[in-house]
């Protein structure tokens, strides 16, 4: 009768999880569906909203245009990213840990900051473009279109690869890269012809990351992309209604959104399986030192990586401290913190609610990412299963099409969310949950059950045993994966900038409104706050990570 109390205690955790995940994420698609193809004037059944995308070339460009962006991202990304990693992990690099926070830095930063740091580098009055048209007399080319969406999610996207192909070669075994040696395969041959087949199923997962972080991304396009629209700013803009709001053609181009990337990730999930193999490193990669030449051609191309993409926030943080109009509109000669003054006197209420907003979202992630890791680990059944399969929805749905359901199922009573902090804790639980979810997965994998199995041979229960055990030896691994996502959480802007009110703006919107509106000295100073956090979150984690480097 005991033991079959303690089952049904897990079975209702279970149950209450299911019960959130339906709420909470099933209830508000479910609704966004039914506005795209419901008629609001009739209530009859319509695929009138469906048939205008697909029959309307100015839609279908879009999507194409967001097709052609993430695709060039993805290759770029992967051209960049792999050699990187490889460099990096094989071979002797001066500064690593200096290398690898540069690295991360590069990429934790909303991509629309980096679109703005660009701005302020090769806009029409860039500090590049100035210079090269006095010194030089050259015409910089356009930071607008095309060419500059590719730029910033290039140099923002990398790090993502660099991280997936590192965590591979951490398991790849020292003595297959010796016997590949022995048999006269070095160097750049044995790049092509050993690492990248060994860490191809980590490279296919890092170019979906990359290539969903690129089609989702709408904060880029929005800030850079002038006449070269986008999908994911065509779903923002039908939503908050430039030219008049339509929430039922808004619901039908996410529901498009949605099919898209569920497909992409299906199609990605099924190669993966079919090409995916285990490895398990008993000798680690021992690091190189690298001949002369070609040790200076290697740190000339690791540090100029990572120069070319964090020099545009470097100057952001100069321009930080440069004085400004008491407007904040212009920058002036000599140098001050009325910047970061004008900030604290009128966002220190942003500041306030990046903690509250987003440290509330942790906190729930870290609890529910414990819970659902032990019932899919330890506790495998049917309800679980279902569990495991909601928990990878997020995945596929872009953070504003997550906002705009969120709005459609909480926006009226008798749950009216819509302005609260609320409803963006719950888009940002939505959206990060499962990165946490999958590493408190594999941190539990890898403690053993017989761990488990002495503790209750003691007389203590499964709840016991769960809280005074498990959790503690899951801590080190959770609490590293807490503090990375925070890291992005006080970085989301795609879901947030739909659901934010005048009481709930962040640091990360603050930012955004501050570029809108053109006081660009308090922009810079957000965006330096912003990077502040973020390098005092990687040092944490560096602290808590027991071997110090990070990899996915």
């Amino acid at each position: 009768m005991r033991m079959k109390k303690k089952a049904d205690m897990w079975m209702g955790v279970s149950i209450a999880i299911l019960l959130i995940y339906g709420l909470f994420m099933m209830y508000p698609l479910f609704r966004m569906l039914a506005q795209s193809i419901f008629d609001n004037k009739t209530g009859e059944v319509t695929l009138r909203y469906f048939r205008q995308f697909f029959e309307d070339n100015y839609y279908l460009s879009t999507l194409f245009n967001s097709f052609k962006v993430s695709i060039c991202a993805t290759a770029l990304t992967l051209l960049f990213g792999v050699p990187l990693a490889y460099i990096y992990n094989l071979y002797e690099i001066k500064g690593r840990n200096f290398l690898q926070i540069m690295i991360i830095l590069c990429s934790m930063s909303a991509p629309f900051i980096g679109a703005y740091s660009w701005v302020l580098l090769l806009g029409r009055a860039g500090l590049i473009t100035k210079l090269m048209k006095v010194l030089f007399g050259i015409k910089m080319p356009s930071i607008y279109g095309f060419g500059g969406i590719l730029l910033v999610l290039s140099t923002k996207l990398f790090p993502l690869v660099f991280l997936y192909v590192s965590g591979a070669l951490k398991n790849v075994d020292n003595s297959l890269l010796e016997a590949s040696a022995n048999m006269g395969c070095k160097g750049v041959k044995r790049f092509f012809k050993v690492v990248i087949p060994l860490c191809m199923p980590s490279i296919m997962a890092a170019g979906l990351m990359v290539f969903m972080r690129s089609l989702a991304d709408f904060g880029t396009p929005l800030m850079i992309g002038e006449g070269y629209r986008t999908f994911p700013v065509e779903i923002y803009k039908q939503y908050v209604g430039e030219a008049g709001t339509n929430y039922n053609f808004a619901a039908a181009i996410s529901v498009v959104a949605v099919v898209i990337t569920a497909v992409i990730f299906l199609i990605q999930k099924y190669a993966s399986n079919r090409f995916s193999f285990t490895m398990n490193a008993l000798h680690p990669i021992e690091r190189k030192k690298p001949k002369k030449v070609a040790g200076i051609l290697m740190h000339l191309y690791c540090y100029g990586m990572v120069a070319l993409s964090i020099m545009p926030q470097v100057y952001l943080i100069y321009c930080s401290f440069r004085n400004t109009s008491k407007t904040g509109n212009m920058f002036k000669e000599g140098y001050s913190l009325m910047s970061y003054q004008q900030v604290f006197e009128t966002m220190g209420d942003a500041i306030f609610n990046t903690i509250r907003i987003c440290g509330g979202a942790l906190i729930i992630i870290v609890i529910m990412a414990i819970l659902i890791s032990y019932l899919v680990v330890r506790r495998r059944n049917l309800v679980n299963g279902i569990i495991d399969t909601l928990s990878m929805v997020p995945y596929i749905i872009p953070g504003s099409v997550i906002g705009i359901a969120l709005v459609m199922g909480f926006g009226k009573e008798p749950l009216a969310l819509t302005g609260t902090a609320w409803i963006i804790i719950i888009a940002m639980c939505i959206r990060r949950m499962p990165y946490t979810i999958r590493s408190s997965v594999a941190i539990l994998q890898q403690i053993p059950m017989t761990v488990e199995e002495a503790s209750a041979s003691l007389g203590s229960s499964k709840f016991q045993t769960f809280y005074k055990v498990t959790v503690p030896m899951m801590f080190n691994g959770v609490i590293a994966g807490a503090i990375m996502s925070w890291v992005t959480l006080i970085t989301e802007l795609s879901s947030s900038i739909i659901l934010y009110s005048s009481q709930t703006i962040t640091l990360n919107l603050g930012v955004y409104i501050m570029v809108q509106r053109g006081t660009d000295g308090k922009a810079c100073a957000v965006s330096t706050i912003l990077t502040l956090f973020t390098v005092l979150s990687l040092l944490l984690f560096m602290r808590v990570s027991k071997d110090k480097e990070i990899a996915l």
